[in-house]
């Protein structure tokens, strides 16, 4: 169950508290606390990361940071998996990665916990798409399905052997069973 704390704080107020565990989001004026991930969260997260990542960073075409604070409009959110096109990411002078991101990520990934509320995940998927992300996936582990969303498009549920939309510029085919085939390891 995600809880809800209700303080009136602005955002800049939110951004200078402690960061917890679970880590809070803040979106409409509450601070949210996002459940802790599970087994199949885990390993959804950390594979799909990692094949993203070694498909992209090399060549800096893109990275994908898991459970990064982003921190935009009037909120701050932290997306399962935040991936940006290497030409947004806001490095620092010495060219390091900064500790805080102020943009939407390009790309926002979401994996649906059970005891998550699928609406309250999707509004930020919305929320960042409609800050300039562009593209958002929501990933059920249970339903073994993959809904897809792009500004301006009514979003698009993919199952089985359908192949996956990637951020433009990725080189990487992923089918839906690929990746839900992750769950079952050593096999």
């Amino acid at each position: 169950m995600t809880t809800v704390i209700n303080q009136s704080l602005t955002l800049d107020e939110f951004l200078k508290l402690p960061e917890t565990k679970p880590v809070r989001e803040y979106i409409n004026g509450e601070i949210i606390a996002k459940p802790m991930p599970k087994g199949k969260h885990s390993r959804l997260q950390l594979k799909l990361c990692n094949r993203i990542n070694d498909i992209t960073e090399a060549e800096k075409i893109a990275y994908a940071f898991p459970e990064l604070r982003c921190s935009f409009g009037v909120r701050s959110v932290i997306p399962d998996i935040a991936v940006f096109k290497w030409s947004g990411i806001p490095f620092t002078n010495d060219g390091e990665v900064p500790n805080d991101f102020f943009l939407p990520p390009d790309w926002t990934i979401e994996i649906l916990s059970p005891e998550q509320n699928s609406n309250r995940v999707i509004d930020n998927i919305l929320y960042c798409l409609n800050h300039g992300c562009l593209l958002g996936w929501l990933i059920d582990p249970e339903d073994r399905s993959i809904l897809i969303f792009r500004p301006h498009q009514q979003p698009e549920l993919l199952r089985g052997d359908q192949n996956l939309p990637m951020l433009e510029g990725i080189n990487l085919q992923l089918k839906v069973n690929q990746v839900f085939g992750w769950l079952k390891m050593g096999s």
